[in-house]
């Protein structure tokens, strides 16, 4: 978000999710692919993991430092103006490094996100990281398999059709992130809301009813559809555009702390709960609040498409 241009910086903050999928994705194909090899399977599913680490550890060595930091933190302005017409030739670099200083300066340095003039913008990434997984995306990409079998398919058809979910998920994330800077994030938290709960809907109301075949796994490719749409391609955006700049790494760090802490918590109940009550229930209180989000994203939520992030800083502290 630091380094991208205002009019692009949707879509370039949302291949971050494109590379969660990318690689959800990568994953699912490798399980299928070694799901053969007996009992030593699970050895290989997660050794392989160790070749985009390393892939990984070598191309972020040539990731450049973000120019807010480089002219803030090193009063290096030669590059911080270097990075800034790397990635924005067009830009009016002197004009946003004198915006990026002034800022700093006006500045309180010992404040934290917790400080009651930023109450706003942390209960923004606290509840768009809360419904993110509040709609069950985590359970269902870890228990995929399981929750096609428990709706009627073969194992090895499960494990396959988790592989669809991942190529799902790949192609209506590049849909969102070619829409995000057109349409807004808010319509795109709209499109995704409604699919949210009309697919998650009627999943509980297959389970409820008992039935079999391809009903479930209609509904849940479209539930990955809404997600990839909608939360998926929104969720790093919002939460990297609504603090402001010198508190920005706190507000990222803190609305991730939340995505993942309830990443790990959900999943690790999901199969307590199907077997207390079964899926339907489950899936009937993840379409409640999903609707939750639905009247959140109306009521609450504001658009961040194409302003300035210490534009969007000045909005958002004076809404508090």
């Amino acid at each position: 978000s630091e380094i991208a241009p205002a009019r692009d910086r949707g879509k370039l903050v949302a291949m971050y999710q494109f590379n969660i999928v990318l690689g959800i994705l990568v994953a699912f194909v490798s399980n299928y692919l070694l799901s053969g090899l007996g009992a030593d399977a699970w050895r290989w599913m997660l050794g392989v993991e160790a070749i985009p680490a390393f892939l990984y550890t070598v191309l972020v060595l040539a990731v450049p430092e973000s120019p807010r930091w480089l002219l803030v933190f090193r009063g290096d302005r030669q590059g911080a103006e270097r990075v800034l017409r790397l990635v924005d030739p067009e830009a009016d670099t002197a004009s946003a490094l004198e915006q990026m200083m002034s800022d700093h300066e006006q500045a309180d340095r010992h404040e934290t996100i917790f400080s009651p003039k930023y109450r706003f913008p942390l209960l923004l990434a606290f509840l768009i990281a809360f419904f993110n997984q509040f709609s069950g995306i985590n359970a269902f990409l870890y228990y995929a398999p399981r929750i096609f079998e428990i709706a009627g398919l073969g194992a090895r058809t499960a494990l396959l059709s988790s592989v669809g979910i991942g190529l799902t998920n790949l192609i209506f994330t590049l849909v969102g992130m070619s829409m995000i800077d057109r349409f807004g994030r808010k319509q795109l938290m709209y499109i995704g809301s409604v699919g949210y709960i009309v697919s998650l809907a009627m999943v509980a109301l297959a389970f409820a009813l008992g039935i079999k075949g391809m009903m479930v796994p209609i509904f849940l490719f479209l539930f990955i559809a809404a997600h990839a749409i909608g939360q998926g391609s929104v969720i790093w955006v919002f939460i990297s555009e609504v603090f402001p700049n010198h508190l920005r790494g706190q507000g990222q760090a803190f609305g991730s702390s939340v995505h993942w802490v309830l990443a790990a918590a959900i999943p690790s109940l999901v199969p307590l709960l199907f077997a207390k009550v079964g899926p339907a229930p489950v899936f009937g209180f993840f379409a409640f609040m999903m609707v939750l989000q639905l009247l959140w994203v109306w009521k609450v939520m504001p658009e961040t498409k194409g302003v300035p992030l210490e534009v969007l800083e000045k909005q958002l502290v004076r809404a508090d």
